[in-house]
């Protein structure tokens, strides 16, 4: 019998960071496994480490506690970056000026996939004359 293999999703949005900044750091863990790319995050010396970690750790616990997959058996099969929303901001200038600049955000999104995790065999009841204890000594009284 071959082995389901499921998806799960998480998704980061809004991230204050460039798209352009974030992808490189994806572009270092995509296609990994989700044990080793947590290791790799954990050396990384930018900023965009920690919003890329969250997100692959959500889909991880997504995985696991919401769809019962095997935590071990965890691959990134999609991830990708695209951009968020961009906010409008002012640099005030000289003589009154003031000079437009755009403040970008992007959007996380992780697949990871996996198995099920194997069910575990039911536990057998016991029988009423299994569940009997053997018989025990009377209890002398103490004078």
């Amino acid at each position: 019998m071959s082995e389901q293999v499921f998806t799960v999703r998480a998704y980061a949005k809004g991230v204050d960071q460039a798209p352009r900044k974030v992808s490189l750091v994806a572009a270092l863990v995509r296609g990994r496994t989700v044990a080793d790319a947590l290791v790799i995050l954990e050396h990384v010396p930018k900023r965009a480490n920690l919003p890329v970690k969250k997100a692959i750790e959500s889909a991880k616990a997504n995985a696991i506690n919401n769809h019962g997959l095997d935590g071990a058996t965890l691959v990134i099969s999609t991830l990708s970056v695209t951009t968020g929303k961009r906010l409008r901001r002012f640099k005030p200038a000289s003589r009154g000026r003031a000079l437009p600049f755009e403040k970008k955000t992007s959007n996380i999104l992780v697949e990871v996939a996996g198995t099920l995790k194997p069910k575990k065999a039911p536990v057998k009841k016991a029988t009423s004359e299994e569940k009997k204890p053997a018989d025990k000594p009377a209890k002398e009284e103490e004078k």
